[in-house]
């Protein structure tokens, strides 16, 4: 089944925020890919919404499976994080928030406030529909957007090195997500 599909109204609103920020920015509109200092404000934007998310559905969740998918979202995409900003700082560039970046701050914290209002079941599948959905859209703008524009070739090596555990993650929250269908 369709992950987007399965998700109601208000989720499937901020994915489509998510992924929509993901692939656009002014620049694209104009035929060319965001700058190096936008990818890293990007990069750091996406993957502290996941971190954000990660933690609140560890503090939320009753569900072993889900929390240890929460928990491997918060230390991987920290550790990502911390990855960028030691590459931006080597190389002296500075994040530049954008629309996109701006966006998906914006769409983590009404992520964050959709998650809030829901518990047990109800999280957990809200969470990790969304984590599917979301993971399937970084994925598709790593590759068709952030690591084609990157044009230091250290910035695109990190997103290049980090893509697989995106893909990790993606494979992770399917099997969660057909967990917790297969336990209604």
């Amino acid at each position: 089944m369709n992950p987007i599909r399965m998700l109601p109204g208000a989720a499937l609103a901020l994915v489509s925020l998510f992924a929509g920020a993901l692939l656009s920015t002014p620049a694209l509109a104009q035929g060319s890919g965001p700058t190096d200092p936008q990818i890293a404000a990007i990069v750091v934007a996406a993957n502290q919404a996941d971190i954000d998310a990660g933690k609140l559905a560890e503090s939320k969740t009753q569900s072993k499976d889900v929390k240890a998918f929460a928990q491997r979202m918060v230390a991987d995409h920290t550790a990502v994080n911390q990855a960028a900003v030691k590459l931006v700082h080597k190389l002296g560039v500075t994040p530049e928030a954008n629309p996109t970046s701006e966006s998906l701050k914006q769409g983590g914290e009404a992520n964050l406030a959709n998650l809030e209002t829901l518990k047990g079941a109800p999280f957990d599948r809200a969470y990790i529909d969304h984590e599917v959905t979301y993971h399937e859209q970084v994925i598709d703008a790593l590759d068709k957007t952030l690591i084609p524009s990157a044009q230091n070739a250290e910035l695109k090596a990190l997103l290049v090195k980090v893509r697989p555990a995106f893909v990790a993650h993606l494979e992770h929250a399917k099997r969660v997500q057909a967990s917790l269908a297969n336990s209604q």
